[in-house]
């Protein structure tokens, strides 16, 4: 039975969410459960970040997908990919300031200050923030031009993403070279488009 693009997309959220409210619960279970290792709160804090950055990653990889296969539907996932990137991201910092530091404000403060791998994850949960709250459509007509410049921004949040994962594991940087990877050839690929806009103008 043929399924419009519409259905498609809802049915693609409905699943995505699906997935990453199971993994939260998972996550949630096993604290009390007992299956996160034996540093469960170490395992919560990499978890949470990852997620953040496979589910940004995924918000940065929806326009060249567009671009070079013509998948246009894909457009309907972006603000939606983003917004659950935040939603990791918020979890992410949740277990730091409540399971590392149990919300003693002067304690975190002075682990973002003194400690550079959270100074540039604070920085890129701050930066992440103003690009979550306007990335409604009501406030996009508002801002205009003005929002584009805005979520222009979301390059540097993954860079500072993998930065901020790069120090944190110090000697295993697998994973964070792959990611850093992904990010630079998605923003080859924003070059290449933008280099040949120009040529055509």
């Amino acid at each position: 039975m043929f399924i419009g693009i519409a259905a498609r997309v809802a049915l693609g959220k409905i699943l995505l969410s699906l997935i990453a409210l199971g993994y939260i619960a998972y996550l949630v279970i096993g604290i009390f459960f007992d299956y996160l290792g034996a540093n469960p709160i170490e395992t919560l804090t990499h978890k949470t970040g990852s997620w953040a950055l496979y589910f940004l990653l995924a918000t940065l990889s929806i326009t060249p997908l567009r671009r070079h296969f013509h998948w246009n539907a894909l457009m309907r996932l972006r603000r939606f990919l983003g917004l659950w990137s935040f939603a990791f991201l918020f979890l992410h910092f949740f277990v730091f300031i409540f399971f590392d530091h149990f919300f003693d404000w002067q304690s975190i403060w002075a682990d973002v200050l003194d400690r550079p791998y959270i100074t540039v994850g604070f920085l890129g949960l701050l930066l992440m923030v103003p690009l979550a709250i306007t990335s409604f459509k009501r406030l996009q007509r508002l801002m205009g031009k003005r929002w584009l410049l805005l979520h222009q921004m979301v390059y540097l949040i993954a860079i500072l993403g993998i930065i901020h994962y790069w120090w944190l594991v110090k000697a295993d940087i697998l994973w964070p070279t792959i990611y850093g990877l992904c990010v630079l050839l998605l923003l080859a690929d924003r070059v290449y488009w933008a280099r040949k806009k120009n040529q055509q103008q």
